[in-house]
């Protein structure tokens, strides 16, 4: 799927697409306004200093935590620090520093097949296009909007779990909708395009302090809990229970 096929014209996904998104756009700014008063720093929580590094990182990052990511890289740009000399390595090398990342030899194959690709087809260069970004192997849509976003300040929605969880249970997407595209889709209807990379990023911070996966999210502590679908619900709940 194409980006152009998830990415809405000016003024498609508003009164084109009826109330129930109407709703849902009045519902986002509103989100956006509150997480940016509780997270005003945005920023993407892998460390890089060029592009090349954080699609190294992005790949690393799969079932493994950001901060682990950090400090196996280091090893490895000391090691290879340019696109040429890791696009050289073999796979062997660059698995042997990113196992403590889990899954080691599919991200070492994909690292080395990726820096070849780059060297081979792009100058060494990141592409700035998103559907060529899309061909570098192990680069998927979240990745691919990651680079898009942080790297060159253009339009991204970055549906990692964090924004998945997060967009169901406060309501901005259909309750129990987990594809990534269609999460993906859906938010663009209602996202301003500038605000979409931050917004994402956001969404890590607080999944992470507040509306947590492995515990039940702590609702009390939460900016959003008064609009927010899940926490509407638990107190309907609790209204119920009082009553009976």
């Amino acid at each position: 799927m194409k980006r152009s096929e998830l990415v809405p014209e000016p003024g498609e996904g508003t009164m084109e697409s009826g109330e129930e998104t109407m709703e849902r756009n009045e519902l986002a700014l509103e989100v956006i306004r509150r997480l940016k008063d509780a997270y005003p720093g945005a920023d993407c929580t892998l460390e890089y200093d060029q592009a090349w590094k954080l699609l190294v990182s992005v790949r690393l990052a799969a079932q493994c935590t950001d901060a682990r990511v950090n400090v196996v890289v280091k090893e490895l740009f000391e090691r290879f620090p340019g696109v040429d000399a890791l696009a050289q390595a073999s796979v062997e090398e660059i698995e042997q520093i990113v196992k403590p990342c889990g899954l080691g030899h599919s991200k070492a194959r994909d690292i080395s097949a990726c820096m070849r690709m780059l060297k081979e087809r792009f100058g060494g260069k990141v592409p700035d296009d998103f559907d060529a970004l899309l061909s570098l192997p192990g680069v998927g849509r979240k990745s691919a909007n990651l680079i898009m976003g942080d790297v060159f300040g253009k339009p991204a929605i970055v549906t990692d779990t964090h924004c998945i969880r997060l967009s169901g249970r406060i309501g901005l997407v259909d309750e129990g909708l987990k594809d990534p595209a269609k999460v993906e889709k859906a938010l663009w209807k209602i996202i301003p395009p500038e605000e979409g990379n931050d917004f994402c990023h956001r969404l890590v911070l607080h999944g992470r302090a507040v509306c947590t996966a492995r515990t039940a999210p702590y609702c009390d502590q939460c900016v959003l809990s008064d609009i927010c679908r899940y926490a509407q619900s638990g107190a309907d709940r609790h209204l119920q229970k009082t009553d009976a």
